[in-house]
């Protein structure tokens, strides 16, 4: 597939007239209950990505939640469905059924002006049995989650013969969450002649791919945060000696409380003593070097992935090739000794639409390495004065997940979708306070949310997968 033309709205005016809905051609029906719904102009993202849209064209959408994008792709299938055909024409992949719901109600609002517009929701953590019985009664749109639109297809309650478009919604939190196996069954049973909708806060490459394998010639639509800056700020702080670099990077994770830092040494011994140093501190720090054994090292990056390690602590040849994104911060603990490197190391750091931070610490001595880094980037670096030495007294800050371990995988049959389910049942927890799923062939990873962790844990120790009892514990350093 050829790289798909990039539509930007990144400082972007859009004219009036291009900005009222009725300007798109739309059902007419649709235009005038959006005014009773008080939808006065489209927002950016309904601007560039409505009109391939209505126009059937498969469509990757770049945006953030709040920027409309739910109207956006409902206008789109509510405007080419065809209501006297009492068949699933659309189908919409959420990855939580709190989701999914918020969902289902938007399409619900939209399409008041059409009669007989059907809607129907199916996802995990809801009984079964009567989804089977709305599913006999027919539907036009599907809203749920990958697991269970997956399980009603296996067992031939659910038929996309039919389906005309596919909507995947936040789809870069559905891949964190483990749907890759679902998402390729489902896509399975559907008509290749079909539009396809991709909306993703972020555009990582399984993004990319997933897009390559199941999109036609898509166009690709970015909306920016005009308030955002995509440059990466590098600091420089001198410290008085090599003991005092602990101190500093206690400073610095106290002052900026990132929820991911990687901090970069360049020996392993420096990297197990830096970590060790922080753990001893209470922070929750794993270290990555080439001593580690196979194990030890896919939990410390399933934590830090995960968000249930806040720190990792690593040589730069342990960390060629991770999977890494958007990371908070970075440390350099020293200066790289390739100047390269260098420029590996901090481009690691920063959000979709936000600024990357990279800090570097030097001593006196190593002055030198800093003009010829400086000569070999072409820029003058910051220098940083270290916060105040009283910020060591407060407590360090912990994680916002936890990670749990389940003793059993893909030889058990386990998918992502039984996890959910699991978690969000009676008396459970949120889908929103699920993080990313992964399940290996004897075992399985779940990040939930620190508040609710004794909740999940008791939730999938004591309750069943699949009809029986697994093992469960908590994944530390």
């Amino acid at each position: 597939m050829t790289k798909p033309p990039l539509l930007s709205t990144q400082n972007m005016r859009i004219p009036l007239s291009q900005s009222d809905f009725a300007s798109l051609g739309l059902n007419p029906a649709l235009v005038d209950n959006l005014a009773s719904l008080g939808y006065t102009a489209m927002t950016p993202i309904q601007a560039q990505a409505l009109p391939p849209i209505l126009v059937k064209k498969d469509v990757i959408a770049k945006a953030k939640t709040g920027s409309g994008k739910t109207a956006t792709f409902a206008l789109g299938l509510l405007h080419n469905l065809d209501v006297k055909r009492f068949r699933v024409q659309t189908l919409v992949l959420c990855p939580t059924r709190e989701l999914a719901d918020q969902v289902a109600v938007e399409i619900r609002k939209i399409a008041r002006g059409i009669h007989n517009v059907k809607v129907l929701t199916l996802c995990g953590g809801m009984a079964f049995g009567p989804q089977v019985g709305s599913l006999e009664h027919g539907a036009h749109i599907i809203v749920g989650t990958p697991g269970r639109v997956e399980e009603h297809l296996r067992k031939a309650n659910l038929n996309l013969d039919n389906l005309t478009t596919l909507v995947l919604d936040e789809a870069d939190r559905m891949l964190d969450m483990g749907f890759q196996q679902a998402l390729d069954d489902i896509i399975s049973y559907m008509p290749e002649q079909r539009q396809t909708l991709l909306f993703s806060a972020t555009y990582p490459v399984k993004i990319e791919k997933i897009a390559q394998r199941i999109m036609q010639s898509p166009v690709m639509v970015e909306v920016h945060d005009s308030h955002s800056k995509q440059s990466i700020v590098q600091t420089l702080y001198q410290v008085d000696s090599n003991e005092a670099r602990i101190d500093a990077i206690r400073l610095l994770l106290q002052s900026h409380q990132p929820e991911s830092t990687l901090i970069f040494c360049n020996t392993k011994i420096d990297t197990d003593h830096v970590a060790n140093e922080l753990r001893a501190a209470g922070y929750e720090a794993s270290a990555l070097h080439g001593d580690l054994e196979q194990k030890q090292r896919d939990q410390t990056l399933v934590r830090f992935a995960n968000r249930s390690a806040s720190i990792l602590v690593a040589t730069d040849v342990a960390a060629r090739g991770l999977d890494i994104e958007a990371l908070d911060l970075v440390i350099n603990y020293q200066i790289a000794r390739e100047l390269e490197v260098h420029t590996h190391r901090i481009g690691r750091t920063g959000r979709a639409g936000a600024q990357g931070i990279a800090c570097s610490l030097h001593t006196q001595r190593e002055n030198h390495k800093v003009g010829v880094l400086e000569d070999y980037l072409k820029q003058k670096l910051e220098r940083g004065d270290l916060p105040s030495i009283s910020l060591l007294q407060q407590p360090p800050f912990a994680p916002p997940m936890v990670t749990l371990q389940i003793g059993g995988g893909k030889k058990q049959k386990l998918r992502p979708g039984d996890i959910v389910g699991a978690l969000t049942g009676v008396d459970g927890i949120l889908g929103s306070d699920i993080g990313k799923i992964q399940v290996g062939d004897q075992w399985a990873y779940v990040a939930v949310a620190r508040a609710h962790g004794k909740t999940a844990f008791k939730k999938l120790s004591e309750g069943k997968l699949k009809g029986r009892s697994f093992k469960v514990r908590h994944v530390r350093a």
